[in-house]
């Protein structure tokens, strides 16, 4: 069953062009109207937990579940259904609070990720390991080096966006200062840098090189090149992550950033730290956060962590290809793999996207109703 269809009582996702006026927000918007922040009862969590129980078995791969081993009942998924619709086709960004957290193992709490997810999309491969599912934990990794990853690191990060339809972030444990959760409409930014400066909002519009972070397949190139914003019909897309445009301007090949592309990119990173752009949430344990790549970007601040191991901040990302992404401009062929909505798409297929994850990838594109690019 796809969540998209939980249940009846699941509201009407918006029109596409109303949805687009919806992801163009400020902060006063998202402050005076909460409807994208759902939360959780009772009834819900322990369902979650019945189902998330019932349907787990030990030693079974993550990739080896299936949607029918987790049955949950229509009345739960609906107030996911409802985030995920507000993600996808209105604000652009949703928040889930009150997923099952208390006597919930970090285990137990990955695969109630993963079960959500089966139900909301195709999930995607994240780096060169080609893992479907990662921790979001400071390992010791140099977000600047030319292979580092944010996730694996406790920097403060750039705001950026992730390589499939949408993302959700599901919270186990918060850092006792710091990682707080920043988000802005790349939607409202670009109107605000074409309303300041159009020349340099047209070359934001125009072919970049992205460094791959050495994730590529062998005999891949190194970079791949692709604009920032991008139009389909009427409609802005955005694909902005300055860390892989600052590492795919140093490597062999890659044509070298102007000084007006530049200046661009400087006063887009600045719009979108404004306050009246950027909103700043502390997502809790139980919280689950969604995001649309298309329309909403997201950084992280800097954090300290637990000195203690079973304490230390960790959050569960998962990637997801889903039946309702947009058709997106053709110019990110070179990233998404396929453009074309109704297709799979997205992810970093990496070193070890062998023939397990290919199964996964059919049958799970066939579940939710994707087609597999030719």
């Amino acid at each position: 069953m796809r969540l998209h269809h939980a249940s009846p009582a699941a509201p009407a996702a918006p029109t596409h062009s109303a949805g687009r006026d919806l992801s163009a927000w400020r902060v006063a918007d998202l402050q005076r109207d909460p409807r994208w922040v759902v939360a959780l009862d009772d009834a819900v969590r322990t369902d979650l937990m019945r189902a998330l129980r019932a349907g787990l078995s030990a030693g079974k791969s993550l990739l080896d579940y299936t949607q029918q081993d987790f049955d949950f009942a229509p009345q739960t998924l609906a107030p996911i259904a409802r985030a995920v619709a507000e993600a996808e086709h209105g604000r652009g960004i949703a928040l889930v609070e009150g997923l099952p957290r208390e006597s919930v193992s970090p285990t137990e709490f990955e695969l109630l990720t993963w079960a959500i997810g089966l139900h909301v999309g195709v999930a995607r491969p994240q780096d060169k390991l080609s893992r479907y599912i990662n921790q979001v934990k400071d390992v010791g990794a140099v977000y600047r080096s030319p292979t580092g990853r944010g996730y694996s690191s406790r920097a403060e990060l750039d705001f950026h966006i992730d390589g499939a339809d949408i993302v959700l972030l599901s919270c186990y444990n918060q850092a006792p200062s710091g990682g707080d959760s920043l988000c802005s409409s790349s939607v409202a930014a670009f109107r605000q840098l074409v309303a300041e400066r159009p020349d340099l909002a047209a070359l934001l519009e125009q072919p970049v090189a992205h460094s791959r972070q050495g994730e590529q397949a062998e005999g891949a190139p190194e970079f791949i090149q692709m604009p920032i914003y991008g139009r389909v019909g009427g409609e802005v897309f955005c694909q902005w992550n300055r860390n892989r445009i600052e590492n795919g301007d140093k490597l062999p090949g890659a044509p070298r950033l102007g000084v007006q592309q530049r200046e661009a990119m400087e006063l887009l990173d600045e719009i979108v730290r404004r306050p009246e752009f950027m909103y700043s949430m502390r997502l809790k344990p139980g919280d689950m956060q969604i995001l649309s790549n298309h329309t909403a970007l997201h950084s992280r601040t800097e954090f300290h962590d637990h000195e203690a191991e079973d304490q230390k901040r960790l959050l569960y990302r998962l990637w997801l290809s889903t039946p309702g992404a947009p058709q997106l401009p053709s110019g990110w062929a070179p990233f998404w793999g396929s453009t074309e909505a109704g297709l799979l798409r997205g992810g970093i297929h990496g070193h070890h996207h062998d023939a397990h994850c290919q199964s996964f990838d059919r049958r799970q594109a066939q579940a939710m109703g994707l087609r597999l690019a030719s």
